[in-house]
């Protein structure tokens, strides 16, 4: 059993080295593709894989199995390295930084890996995120700087209202109707809508709650694994502050001053490494309590749009009333969903009325058949 457990590790360290001696390969490649700081910045990772591949190579040795030479590099290595030659490395550089992103973790939760070598493997995502930006600062970053009511809602309970209000509303008014199209009674009608109302507004709630915590949970551990990289390698995470700048058009002079001034202050340190290396501000990770009520109070708002009018009338004056509600009360959102995105607010609002007006038609419909066939 122990020998079938080292044989394992030993062909998944053999996996690895080939991995990082590929990886080495393609970016060396980039290299002398490029020019100028990028040709350096592509060395510079080719030289983390050179240093990764020969901690298993190590690996190897150690355990006292063969360690196999360097192959060819992989088909998809050559391939990107040709479009790089013939066009640009810029070119390439989208799809190179999705796989980075995909492996991000590989070494995360590996026993075997050496220090420093998860935050290199994540660290390479967002410095290639900053060369396919060709340098330049993203127009958003530097309005939210300047701007801060340009900011997105980062807290989660804005897009939690707003679909909320959207849900409660389409959802409810298609159940009332199924149930008037049936020919329910007003009271059967009326429990309807306050049950689709309580029931939505608690399972949206739940939802988002759960959703939530669960992605605050998963930005809290990132943030936590960086702090300890902090704390146990500030030298390399200090040379992955310098990768970056350089990444985002600053000389090497430059960068090495702007990264050395960062890390004089560890809580600095923690904050922009969080911002740079994993792209979450700290102090907007969301509110699982905010989202969860927000959505609660959301929906229930749009489904008693169409509950108010059986709460005062009753017959077809009751229908017609709530029909006309949810009509408006759709255009009202969708339009306010058209301002809050820049787009036209008439057609966001016409949308909206189409989408819930062939939920409620559908489901009147259905009822009226299952009333018909019943009676």
């Amino acid at each position: 059993m122990a020998g079938e457990s080292d044989t394992d590790r030993r062909r998944h360290w053999r996996d690895l080295l080939a991995s990082e001696r590929d990886a080495e390969a393609l970016y060396s490649r980039l290299a002398a593709a490029d020019s100028g700081e990028r040709r350096r910045i592509f060395e510079e990772l080719a030289a983390i894989e050179h240093r990764h591949a020969a901690h298993w190579e190590t690996k190897l040795r150690d355990a006292g199995a063969e360690v196999p030479p360097p192959g060819r590099p992989s088909l998809r290595t050559r391939l990107l390295s040709a479009v790089a030659r013939r066009l640009s490395t810029q070119t390439v550089l989208p799809m190179i930084e999705r796989a980075e992103r995909s492996d991000a973790g590989v070494y995360d939760r590996d026993p075997d890996a050496a220090p420093g070598m998860a935050a290199d493997e994540r660290g390479h995502a967002r410095t290639l995120a900053k060369l396919t930006e060709g340098g330049k600062p993203d127009p958003r970053e530097q309005i939210a700087h300047r701007e801060g009511w340009h900011r997105g809602d980062r807290s989660g309970a804005l897009r939690a209202g707003v679909f909320g209000v959207s849900d409660g509303l389409v959802s409810n008014t298609a159940l009332v109707m199924g149930f008037a199209g049936s020919g329910a009674s007003h009271a059967a009608v009326l429990l309807a809508g306050i049950a689709g109302l309580l029931a939505g507004s608690f399972s949206m709630a739940a939802g988002e709650f759960v959703s939530m915590s669960s992605q605050r949970e998963m930005y809290e551990r990132e943030i936590s694994l960086e702090a300890r990289e902090l704390e146990e390698n500030p030298e390399e995470e200090q040379a992955e502050l310098v990768l970056l700048y350089r990444a985002k058009g600053l000389g090497r002079a430059e960068a090495v001053g702007v990264a050395q001034r960062v890390m004089a202050d560890r809580t600095v340190a923690l904050d922009t490494l969080a911002r740079e290396e994993l792209g979450l501000d700290p102090d907007a990770l969301g509110s699982p309590w905010s989202a969860a009520g927000s959505s609660l109070l959301a929906f229930a708002l749009g489904a008693f749009v169409v509950v108010l009018p059986y709460l005062l009338g009753a017959g077809t004056a009751a229908l017609l009333t709530a029909m006309g509600l949810a009509v408006l009360a759709m255009f009202a959102v969708g339009a306010g969903i058209g301002a809050l995105n820049g787009r036209s607010v008439w057609r966001s609002g016409f949308r909206q009325v189409l989408v819930g007006v062939l939920a409620a038609g559908v489901t009147y419909g259905v009822g009226r058949l299952i009333g018909t066939s019943v009676a």
